[in-house]
């Protein structure tokens, strides 16, 4: 004999949790953002502005009229944010520019601090 529709076993209903995997969402923690640094970039009276502009270009993108910019901000103020980053990305471009820098006998200068916005 063919089962009939309302049978339990042919039963597929939805599946729910059970409850104690059931969360209320108002004791869910909000995921915080990781605290952003920024890379920084000093002035010296060696290294080129030609060279600066390449670093901001290549290491954060930046297009040639920012790159200037910023480069002419390092050069008239002594020191300035090339880019704002997580910990870990930040320090990498730290020492990204500053291997970059030796490889061509530059002494350009790069470090990081914590970031006034976060």
């Amino acid at each position: 004999m063919p089962k009939r529709r309302d049978d339990k076993e042919d039963d597929l209903g939805t599946l729910t949790k059970p409850p104690e995997l059931e969360r209320d969402t108002a004791t869910k923690k909000k995921v915080e953002r990781p605290p952003l640094y920024e890379v920084l970039l000093h002035n010296d009276d060696y290294t080129t502005q030609e060279f600066v502009v390449y670093v901001l270009m290549k290491y954060f993108q930046h297009d040639a009229a920012t790159a200037r910019k910023i480069m002419l901000h390092v050069h008239t103020r002594g020191i300035g944010v090339a880019g704002v980053y997580p910990f870990e990305i930040a320090e990498t471009k730290v020492h990204q520019v500053l291997q970059f820098a030796r490889e061509n006998e530059m002494p350009l200068q790069a470090s990081l601090r914590k970031s006034p916005e976060t």
